[in-house]
């Protein structure tokens, strides 16, 4: 197994204010030519660390020691601050450690950057998979494509949910993705905007500052430069803006969760309600079930309903 590095990003994603005025924007820089499935980078093991002290007979005597003196020679109330503020001080450097151990993505990995997320923290949301946004009045499109009359309902995702941590980043830890599912999925969407050039384009991600992106050169719902998704390269999990009423059938089929910093209050949230994690394909079937859920994802954010095909793209890889 490997062990994901983290890597230094300069610039902080979460400073991107959503908007729903449709916009022209000027394409990203492209990605390089499209990878063999021989180039295809594996996926990296993330692990968080849970919170433990150990104390040996040393550190157990030291620490009474030290308990009895202050009770001998400081004031109560001073030797209580210090009781209550050393276990604190570990869980957040702990706390801090774990934040790192995300690796890079959105937010800077500096303790300024996660101070931030710690404020962020209060105000997130509480239940990530059964609460799906209300539809904002006079959105377009109006209505979501995942469940009509012209489209089956998504089946149930088989299993129990992965085990997802972070806030920015946020990772998938566990149920990893298949290096061939993530390979025939970027070259079926490499082979998608090769057929819609004038709407399409890749690029890494503005949001992640990391990954393999998607991008609508004219998007309706406007957020990260029409960002339309993006792919994790440690672990393969998505995030992408999603319909309300699509989100509601992802939440309840289990295919993914509500970002817990997409909420809506008092406080301005970094991003928008409709953000969504959607889990790593672990074979073909998820894989199936993804590009539509890829496909619901451009139709948000361009309002315009296109196949990803991915029988097309084991064609190209073969």
């Amino acid at each position: 197994m490997a062990t994901l590095t983290m890597t230094s990003t300069e610039v902080d994603p979460l400073d991107t204010i959503s908007t729903s005025t449709p916009t022209t924007l000027p394409s990203p820089t492209l990605t390089p030519p499209l990878p063999r499935p021989s180039d295809v980078k594996l996926n990296m093991v993330i692990h968080q660390n849970p919170f433990s002290i150990t104390l040996d007979a040393w550190a157990m005597l030291a620490g009474s020691v030290l308990l009895v003196v202050g009770m001998h020679f400081m004031q109560t109330s001073m030797l209580k601050a210090i009781i209550v503020a050393v276990p604190v001080v570990l869980l957040m450097r702990n706390d801090y450690l774990n934040f790192l151990l995300l690796g890079p993505g959105g937010t800077p990995p500096t303790f300024v950057g996660y101070l931030r997320l710690l404020w962020f923290r209060m105000f997130a949301l509480r239940d990530v998979y059964h609460s799906p946004p209300a539809a904002e009045p006079n959105i377009a499109p109006s209505r979501g494509i995942l469940r009509g009359s012209s489209n089956k309902e998504l089946p149930y995702r088989p299993g129990p949910r992965p085990l997802v941590a972070g806030l920015a980043p946020q990772r998938q830890l566990d149920q990893q993705a298949s290096t061939v599912c993530y390979g025939k999925l970027r070259a079926a969407v490499e082979a998608l905007t090769r057929a819609h050039p004038e709407t399409l384009c890749t690029a890494t991600s503005c949001i992640e500052k990391h990954g393999f992106g998607l991008f609508a050169r004219h998007p309706v719902n406007v957020w990260g430069q029409g960002e339309i998704f993006h792919i994790h390269d440690s672990e393969k999990s998505m995030h992408m803006s999603l319909h309300p009423d699509d989100i509601k059938e992802v939440l309840e089929k289990g295919w993914g969760q509500r970002h817990p910093l997409a909420f809506k209050g008092w406080v301005k949230a970094p991003l928008p309600t409709t953000f969504v994690m959607i889990y790593a394909p672990r074979d073909e079937s998820d894989l199936a079930i993804i590009a539509r859920i890829v496909e619901a994802a451009i139709w948000y954010t361009m309002a315009e309903k296109v196949e990803l095909d991915i029988s097309q793209a084991e064609q190209e890889l073969l």
